[in-house]
């Protein structure tokens, strides 16, 4: 309902009522106003108002009429109702029926139209040729294909832009055309990413100093539809090739360098040299990287510890066609080394670390041998991280050289670890290895492992006690003492043994040339020969092996170039059933690895044993040469080339010669981490001390490989050429590493 509205009469009783109490609020006196004011302000306000106001108000037509009681305003019959609205009724919606919608007829003329605008959006066309509008193909151009759907094309001399090849190398790596083509492509998809490599192939260009170069992108197997000619047809991107054909202009040249305060340093003229930069040179930001990282080079090792280099800063004048470059460098002092100091002086010494450092102090600081240090730090596995920095001691003064010591900083890693070991071989059966190490036992790197052996033919317990860089870098001091069963084809022994070696050894971080080590041996044997009729015979031996080595190979675990040579000499005391024979056992071995292609590497290998100074019989069937193996003759069971008893079981030998011939080729599988290794091998044992070819066995096979971080792993199948009798046809090898 709405509101009723109130009569006349009863609004001036509320303004007769309004005005009176305004006079009552109003105050006695007033502020006086000007005399003088304008004519129409006197009119409304007379000087007798002014004079006083309560009696100018209540003598007022508004101030005579009677004030009506509120409470009577706001009674309902001084609220008149409204008339003469009219009622409005509206249908409810369900109700109303409307007229069924015509749809209009489509215009044939708009709808081609619309057709053929969205091919023409959808199409590559010469209509966006890219950068160079307008200069069309080059005639006669040389293309570099980068796949079979897309090519660059530069001018055909080769003058003009000499860096074709590196140009087409890096573009292809990243242009976003160089995938398309698949299902869920269309050509929008094909558009938009000429015109993103349309800007990555200028952005490559300027690389090498082109900054004023012209693009034109084009398209092969697809034409947009003619006028009037209707809907697009369908289109195969598989057929559809894009080409940017390039013009390179007017190569930038280089025309200020600016290097710091590198003129001010003793070794400015050496500095300057690394920094193989001068005006007139090409602009050629790849290269400008390369030199800033052979002047940090440089200034790391000719003893300045504390130089910097910031990050080159190239400024481009188009209108010139030249850069000026400028490379930020504090050259600072030369420095010589100081002394190292470990933040955990209880866990790796300062002393200990001095020892692995590859410098002494005094000598001149050298950026190398601190990443070196840090390296091999990173390689005891006793810490998780490690910093090496200089700290200035006593400042560069005078042309005088500076003193830094070296703060290690060290972070401990895990020292106790739990491995295990599963190999096969099928001359060997199977091989399960558990061990237990705290490789900190005895600081710094006292080593503490226990080992046990579960096979077919081999049980063992042992305890090893090894220290690493002992007494200087890479040289080991290791202690082995195990008690060991063993049944082979060719005797069943049982074993313990005690040794200690001193070697010095070669890793993954520094592949040294020469390798050395020397020691002793006790052990004592029981051995039982296979032959029938043979009885267990106890063996004493002491032995005092030795071993040099020398490795010419470019790789520690997959060599690809080069050649490896080494010779073990180890003079043996043997005593039996109160009989002492003495003996020496050599073994000389030598591989050589020649690369033919990018992809295929021959290998070879030649193995030479001999025992002279006593009869087979006196010597342990342990100590014995035996062939045969995935580390020797492939295809044929280990130990089952050489001298057999009469019932076929080997007997071992005095003399042993192996030779064997790889061919290591790569795939291309799995990123080029498989390789595949036809091997042919040849072996044989003499039962004199001279090495002989009399009775040589002979097996074949074919081998994979699969390249991981730590080396490849090696699965080999061999079959033997000339078995004999009981001989298996197939001998599978399983392990890490090549075979040599």
């Amino acid at each position: 309902m709405l509101p009723r509205r109130p009569n006349t009469a009863s609004c001036d009783a509320v303004r007769a009522g309004l005005l009176a109490l305004l006079v009552a609020i109003l105050p006695q006196t007033a502020h006086a106003q000007s005399r003088e004011a304008d004519q129409a302000l006197e009119d409304l306000i007379p000087d007798s108002a002014m004079d006083d106001p309560k009696t100018w108000a209540n003598d007022t037509d508004a101030a005579k009429v009677a004030v009506p009681d509120p409470a009577t305003l706001l009674s309902p019959e001084a609220i008149a109702p409204l008339t003469g609205i009219p009622a409005i009724t509206l249908a409810w919606p369900d109700a109303a029926e409307l007229p069924p919608i015509t749809p209009l007829t489509p215009d044939p003329d708009i709808e081609a139209a619309a057709e053929q605008a969205k091919a023409a959006g959808e199409a590559l066309s010469d209509a966006d040729p890219g950068s160079g509008r307008g200069i069309g193909q080059i005639p006669g151009a040389s293309l570099f294909p980068i796949t079979p759907q897309l090519a660059l094309a530069f001018p055909p001399d080769e003058v003009t832009l000499p860096e074709r090849e590196a140009v087409t190398a890096r573009f292809g790596a990243l242009a976003s055309l160089r995938k398309f083509g698949n299902e869920e492509d269309n050509l929008a998809q094909l558009t938009r990413r000429a015109r993103q490599d349309t800007d990555l192939l200028q952005q490559v260009l300027r690389v090498y100093g082109y900054y004023d170069a012209e693009v034109y992108q084009s398209t092969t197997g697809y034409s947009a539809p003619a006028e009037g000619s209707g809907p697009a047809p369908a289109i195969d991107l598989k057929k559809v090739g894009v080409r940017f054909d390039v013009r390179p202009g007017p190569r930038y040249t280089l025309a200020r360098i600016a290097l710091g305060d590198l003129s001010a340093a003793r070794d400015a003229a050496a500095l300057t040299r690394a920094f193989s930069l001068s005006p007139g040179d090409p602009v050629n930001t790849d290269r400008i990287v390369a030199e800033r990282d052979h002047l940090i080079a440089a200034l790391g090792e000719g003893g300045h510890a504390f130089a910097k280099v910031g990050e080159p800063d190239l400024s481009i004048d188009h209108a010139l066609r030249t850069g000026d470059l400028s490379v930020p460098v504090t050259a600072g002092g030369q420095y010589v080394i100081g002394e190292v100091h470990s933040s955990l002086p209880d866990y790796l010494s300062s002393r200990h670390l001095s020892r692995i450092a590859r410098f002494r102090s005094g000598d001149p600081f050298r950026r190398s041998r601190i990443d070196d240090l840090r390296q091999a730090i990173l390689a005891t596995g006793l810490v998780s991280a490690v910093t090496v920095a200089p700290r200035e001691t006593i400042p560069a003064a005078d042309g005088q050289a500076g003193v830094a010591d070296i703060d290690v900083t060290l972070a401990k890693a895990p020292q106790r670890t739990i491995a295990g070991l599963i190999g096969y071989s099928s001359g060997e059966g199977l091989r399960v290895e558990a061990s237990w190490e705290n490789r900190n036992m005895f600081p710094p790197e006292g080593l503490v492992r226990f080992r046990g052996v579960v096979g077919t033919r081999e049980q063992l317990a042992g305890a090893t006690y090894r220290r690493n860089n002992f007494f200087g870098r890479d040289q080991v001091l290791t202690a082995d003492l195990y008690a060991q069963t063993r049944r082979t084809d060719a005797y069943n022994a049982r074993t313990v043994s005690f040794s200690t070696t001193f070697e010095k050894q070669t890793t993954l971080i520094f592949q040294k040339a020469w390798v050395w080590s020397a020691g002793f041996e006790l052990l004592a044997t029981s051995e039982l020969p296979a032959a029938a009729g043979s009885t267990r015979t106890t063996y004493f031996i002491g032995a005092l092996p030795l071993r040099g080595a020398y490795d010419g190979s470019n790789d520690l675990l997959d060599p690809r170039r080069g050649f490896r040579v080494s010779l073990r000499v180890s003079p043996e005391i043997s005593s039996q059933n109160g009989k002492r024979s003495s003996y020496v056992r050599a073994q000389f071995d030598a591989s050589g690895y020649q690369p033919v292609s990018s992809s295929l590497v021959l290998a070879e290998r030649v193995r030479l044993g001999t025992i002279p100074g006593t009869d087979v019989t006196s010597i342990a069937p342990s100590r014995r040469f035996y062939a045969g193996g995935g580390a020797s003759v492939r295809g044929f069971a280990y130990q089952a080339v050489g001298p057999r008893d009469a019932l076929g079981n080997p007997s071992g030998g005095r003399s042993l010669s192996e030779f064997s011939l790889e061919a290591r080729v790569k795939t291309g599988l799995m990123g080029g981490a498989v390789s595949v290794v036809p091997f042919v091998d040849a072996g044989t044992v003499g039962t004199t001390a001279s090495p002989t070819i009399n009775g040589l066995k002979v097996g074949v096979g074919l081998g994979l490989r699969y390249q991981t971080s730590f080396g490849p792993i090696r699965i080999d199948l061999g079959t033997p050429i000339n078995p004999a009798k009981g001989d298996s046809r197939i001998g599978v090898y399983v392990s890490l590493g090549q075979a040599f």
